[in-house]
């Protein structure tokens, strides 16, 4: 191959490398008792994707309805869709569950709660929904005390046209870590943030299946995830400097 003939933008990979690196998760997460569900942001590819999803239970992340669209169209049909939603992007995924994807959204507040709801009775289906958590605070979510967490949960339960599935955190802040011990640190403030909000939920007679973590970071450094039942991580199947320089590719 003449890498200066090709056409940009092209994936070029050494499939070795891929394959030992996703080994390597996969070899972490069953040792730690969890199925991965891998994000589909970084690869943007379903042959690497394919391989990331050999031996686990199956599902992936997804950051885009491109990347959703994409997936769907090459046979993946369980898919979250990991950025809180948005009113505009509704009738998109109505599109792609009534064609036969299980595609569940994430949301944190409950203007989100009223109009995935309307939206739902409209086509006639129950969209499933896991509520975000803020385990950092790098990003959106709910805390741990907040009573916004079963304020959401109950009026899930009540609705129709939605479905709480569980509840979904993502520890951001390991990208910003300056030591390993930091991130295992991190990784367990993660895990114990989505099990005691998983814990609140079920104490008061609300269902949570789900209790989902990840970061590339995290997802290889933490030594605990009793309770947690996915890790979500993309960055792995390739690794970069950034996750060089945080020890990830010891």
């Amino acid at each position: 191959m003449d890498l200066l003939t090709l056409e940009t933008p092209s994936l070029v990979l050494d499939i070795g490398k891929v394959k030992n690196n996703i080994s390597r998760i996969h070899k972490r997460m069953e040792n730690l008792g969890v199925n991965l569900r891998p994000h589909g942001k970084t690869a943007k590819n379903i042959d690497v994707i394919n391989v990331a999803l050999d031996g686990q239970e199956g599902g992936i992340t997804v950051s885009t309805l491109k990347e959703a669209e994409y997936y769907f169209s090459h046979g993946i049909i369980d898919i979250v869709y990991a950025v809180g939603i948005a009113p505009v992007k509704l009738d998109r995924i109505a599109g792609m569950i009534k064609k036969g994807a299980n595609i569940t959204l994430v949301l944190d507040s409950i203007e989100q709660v009223k109009f995935v709801s309307a939206k739902g009775q409209q086509y006639g289906l129950n969209i499933p929904v896991l509520i975000e958590l803020d385990c950092d605070g790098h990003r959106s979510g709910v805390t741990l005390d907040d009573s916004l967490l079963l304020d959401i949960g109950h009026l899930l339960d009540r609705e129709k046209g939605v479905k709480l599935s569980g509840v979904l955190t993502h520890a951001g802040e390991s990208y910003q870590c300056k030591s390993v011990e930091e991130i295992r640190v991190l990784a367990e403030t993660e895990r114990d943030m989505a099990v005691k909000c998983s814990e609140i939920l079920r104490q008061n007679g609300l269902p949570c299946p789900i209790v989902s973590v990840g970061s590339t970071p995290t997802a290889n450094f933490a030594k605990d995830l009793a309770g947690v039942t996915e890790v979500r991580a993309g960055v792995f199947m390739f690794y970069d400097l950034v996750m060089a320089g945080l020890g990830c590719l010891r």
